[in-house]
């Protein structure tokens, strides 16, 4: 190995070091559990719900316990998505700078905080296309494992029914396919609801997972790609992953954590087209590629900023409903406050925040009443501010006996 790539080695793992531990400060400090995840810890028996309660079986029910599983797959997924990058790009820069970029892509940040299977999905994914490369054949044991995980493995299947297709790989080509039958068979697909086009909203969701230059430029690489016959296997899954969520966000919302894992993986093939295409232009031809690069770079760095600072964001909100992450915050302050004054059980009109409440230790019973809605008779008020501008109000009453 050259110094140049001991240099750049040495660069990434202090890199993904650094950011798994701002990770870590931030779920233990600045999230609490969501209605969604606590769901997930009390109530479902998914695959999820078992690495949530293994996790905090033995490290203890707190926010890090809840959400340590999913920064490891997170680690995990940049571990091999540089390992999938090795030799991949003619200068190694190039592939430190891809790996920097997949590390702070809003979605796949987003995604190693919260307790949901896209940092999975991507983390197996990954494994499939590492064992892929490694060893120039599929493993259908992976693919059999991929049924029990995930509803969204079905798109993993079809795009893998494409790709044999183009290839003349019978053997996957029937496999996938049956797996595909089978993901359907058991996890179904869900058609309810009346008709709406959520076109836009889809476009929107994927501009906000990779920030909005950076996405422009992926649908570009992607056709790009296409039209020139480049079209490998990760291209086949993020193509496949695209066009779906494009057909089904015509009649109805899609679930981004189904469909962005595998959109995500394939940025290092756009970088890659990226730096192509920059350096077969003289410089002096280059200043579009260089304010394009700039914007990309400063948008990321913006959207990673308001991922892990953007508690100040209510300060310009009206309504803090609004915020892109309420739904995860203000759970542990409320319930650290209830214990200050020895409030241990309340009874909930909520009950989604009931179920919040319990991951915190303050369980359902007849001692209190809580209420986000005020009425003539409470006890007390409590008032959970975030830079002094009011979150949420509560109303405790002690009921007597």
């Amino acid at each position: 190995m050259t110094t140049t790539n001991n240099k750049f080695n040495y660069y990434f793992y202090i890199s993904l070091l650094t950011i798994v531990v701002i990770l870590l400060f931030k779920a233990d400090n600045s999230l609490s559990i969501s209605y969604k995840e606590a769901l997930n810890v009390f109530v479902n028996n998914s695959v999820l719900s078992i690495i949530s309660k293994l996790s905090i079986s033995i490290f203890g029910q707190n926010d890090i316990a809840l959400r340590l599983p999913f920064i490891v797959f997170y680690a995990s997924s940049v571990l091999l998505m540089y390992k999938l990058t090795e030799n991949y790009f003619r200068y190694e820069k190039d592939r430190f700078i891809a790996i920097c970029i997949f590390m702070i892509l809003p979605g796949v940040i987003s995604a190693s905080l919260l307790v949901n299977s896209a940092i999975m999905v991507i983390f197996f994914t990954l494994l499939y296309l590492y064992m892929y490369q490694k060893n120039a054949k599929h493993s259908y044991l992976l693919l059999v494992f991929f049924l029990f995980v995930d509803n969204s493995f079905a798109i993993l299947y079809l795009a893998l029914f494409f790709y044999s297709f183009k290839n003349q790989d019978k053997k996957l080509m029937y496999f996938s396919m049956i797996f595909f039958i089978l993901s359907m068979y058991i996890y179904g697909f869900s058609t309810d609801g009346k008709p709406r086009g959520f076109l836009v909203d889809t476009f929107a969701i994927y501009a906000t997972v990779f920030s909005p230059l950076l996405f422009i430029y992926f649908i570009y690489s992607l056709y790009r790609a296409g039209i020139k016959d480049e079209r490998t296997i990760t291209w086949y899954i993020s193509m496949t992953a695209m066009v779906l969520s494009i057909v089904f966000s015509f009649r109805q919302r899609v679930f981004i954590e189904d469909f962005g894992p595998y959109v995500v993986i394939s940025l290092p093939f756009m970088l890659k087209t990226f730096f192509h295409s920059y350096r077969v232009r003289l410089k002096e031809f280059r200043q579009t590629h260089n304010i394009i690069a700039v914007l990309i770079v400063s948008m990321l760095v913006i959207n990673v900023f308001l991922t892990f600072i953007n508690k100040p964001l209510y300060l310009v909100l009206g309504n803090p409903t609004k915020h892109f992450v309420y739904q995860y915050h203000f759970a542990k302050e409320l319930a650290d406050e209830l214990k200050k004054r020895n409030i241990n059980e309340v009874t909930c009109i909520d009950k989604e925040l009931q179920l919040r409440l319990k991951f915190y230790n303050i369980v359902e019973g007849e001692k209190y009443f809580l209420s986000t809605r005020s009425y003539y008779n409470y006890d007390e008020r409590i008032v959970i501010r975030y830079y002094n501008k009011e979150l949420l109000d509560v109303y405790v009453k002690k009921i007597e006996k």
